[in-house]
């Protein structure tokens, strides 16, 4: 089958690579749609780094890449939804024909693998893939692939709004409106949350965070967030979610933010980042930093999607097919064009 894949930790490249088999507990999928993610942009670029920084890490998840050979070939692609093939044998899972999604999860014989990024599991940037079968889920209410590739990370943006346990009378501040910060935006638009005030240089992310929920979106190179922030919010209390991943924003957050404030990580930095410390301290300031989502996150998130809770299509920005991946992935450098561009069948 083909498949696009990460040749020396460095290029994408289209290949032939074997057929996968389903096995006992796992289920054979044809993928019709996958988002490219953020993340895989950073592993394509600093995978060594990633590999290094999570296996220096004493305790935590196990997180994808911590096996990865990024001297071999590694396939991605992580956002998925796909057309069941073919039920292991002695399993049980959706009929052929049915659409389903799951977390990016392998359960085998040896144990538990990330589909992530692996060196001998197709994922979703390839035409067949393997899924465990406890962890799929059928795409209700005829979903179509596209939106329902969408659940991974919108889950994403969920998490980090029920780690920040944001509560009645608060309002948000979203600091940086890529894909990570629409999610969030998304999230706590539909929590009811008021004000949201977003911030990104982009003007298409600015845009876009308006269309997603946010009630204002501020430019920092012309107005600092927090103006926005006390201009438009009444005098509420804020709660900061940190979508930028870039060194000094954390750090910038604390400088600004208001006393008491908590302040949510939730943007991926690859680099080493300093603090200053007599902000938070003087301030009692808080920082919660997460990372993915819980099972319940995820199959919430799908069915807010399905009912229309959720409306994705504003983020999709783009399709491509497996011999456009690599050309995506230089086009998602540049934020005036795309928020998330579908890998598609």
């Amino acid at each position: 089958m083909r498949a696009a894949v990460l040749r020396n930790g460095e290029m994408i490249v289209r290949d032939d690579v074997p057929d996968p088999q389903a096995g006992f507990g796992q289920i054979l999928v044809d993928v019709k749609a996958c988002g490219i993610c953020g993340s895989d942009l950073h592993f394509a670029k600093h995978g060594s780094t990633l590999v290094r920084l999570i296996r220096s890490m004493r305790g935590g998840p196990a997180l994808g890449g911590s096996t990865v050979d990024v001297g071999r070939d590694v396939f991605m692609g992580h956002e998925f939804a796909a057309e069941v093939l073919e039920v292991g044998p002695d399993t049980q899972g959706p009929k052929p024909g049915v659409l389903v999604t799951s977390v990016p999860v392998m359960v085998t014989m040896s144990g538990v693998q990330d589909l992530a990024y692996s060196n001998d599991l197709p994922s979703g940037y390839g035409e067949r893939m393997l899924l465990a079968a406890p962890f799929v889920l059928e795409v209700p209410n005829g979903l179509d692939a596209r939106r329902a590739a969408l659940t991974e990370p919108m889950a994403v943006g969920l998490h980090a709004v029920n780690r920040s346990a944001i509560a009645e009378g608060e309002g948000a501040i979203v600091m940086g409106a890529g894909p990570v910060g629409i999610a969030v935006i998304a999230a706590l638009a539909r929590r009811g949350v008021e004000p949201i005030v977003a911030s990104d240089f982009s003007s298409m992310r600015r845009d876009l965070a308006l269309r997603m929920g946010a009630h204002h979106a501020a430019d920092p190179a012309a107005a600092d967030v927090f103006d926005a922030w006390d201009e438009h919010a009444g005098g509420r209390q804020p709660v900061i979610f940190e979508a930028v991943g870039v060194p000094g924003v954390i750090d910038s957050a604390l400088q600004a933010a208001p006393p008491k404030t908590r302040i949510v990580v939730v943007g991926v930095c690859m680099g080493d980042d300093s603090v200053t410390p007599f902000w938070g301290i003087a301030k009692e300031l808080s920082i919660h930093f997460c990372f993915g989502y819980e099972l319940e996150e995820f199959s919430d998130t799908l069915r807010a999607i399905a009912e229309g809770e959720v409306d994705v299509d504003p983020m999709i920005t783009g399709q491509v097919g497996l011999d456009g991946v690599a050309q995506a992935f230089e086009d998602l450098g540049n934020p005036e064009r795309h928020c998330k561009i579908l890998v598609t069948a």
